[in-house]
C-alpha cells in the first residue's frame, strides 16, 4: 500500500494508556514517525525512528511517549502512557526517504500520510 493506515484512537481518562498502530508500505521508505494536530493548531511532530538508530521525540511527549517498528510487518506503534488533556488531536502516521530534508520532526522530510485517528483525553 501507499498510503499509511491508522488505528487505535480512542477517548481516555487523564493519566490512562492507548497504544496507536500504522500499517505503511517500507518501500524507499526508511524514516517513519507519529504527528499531530489539535483543534485550531498546526501539525507538529510527536516521535520518530529511524531503521534502528535511537528515537526522537518531542519534549512533551518524552518519557511517556514509545515509538516501534514491527520490521517484519510493517507495523508503526506509539505507546502513550500518563496521559493529559493537551494531548488531545489527530495522530497521524507518516513515511519519508531517508535523505535529509527537513529533519524526523518536520512534516517536509515526508511524502506519504495516514488519514489519521482521533486521541481524546478528558478528566
Amino acid at each position: 500500500q501507499v498510503q499509511p493506515v491508522e488505528s487505535g484512537g480512542s477517548s481516555v481518562q487523564a493519566g490512562g494508556s492507548l497504544r496507536l498502530s500504522c500499517v505503511y508500505s517500507s518501500i524507499g521508505r526508511n524514516v517513519v514517525g507519529w504527528f499531530r494536530q489539535a483543534a485550531g493548531k498546526e501539525r507538529e511532530g510527536v516521535a520518530s525512528i529511524v531503521g534502528f538508530s535511537t528515537p526522537t521525540y518531542t519534549d512533551s511527549v518524552l518519557d511517556r511517549f514509545f515509538i516501534s517498528k514491527d520490521n517484519e510487518k510493517n507495523i508503526l506503534y506509539l505507546q502513550m502512557n500518563n496521559l493529559i488533556a493537551e494531548d488531545t488531536a489527530m495522530y497521524y502516521c507518516a513515511a519519508g526517504p531517508w535523505f535529509w530534508r527537513g529533519g524526523v520532526l518536520n512534516t517536509a522530510q515526508y511524502d506519504y500520510w495516514g488519514q489519521g485517528t482521533q486521541v481524546t483525553v478528558s478528566s
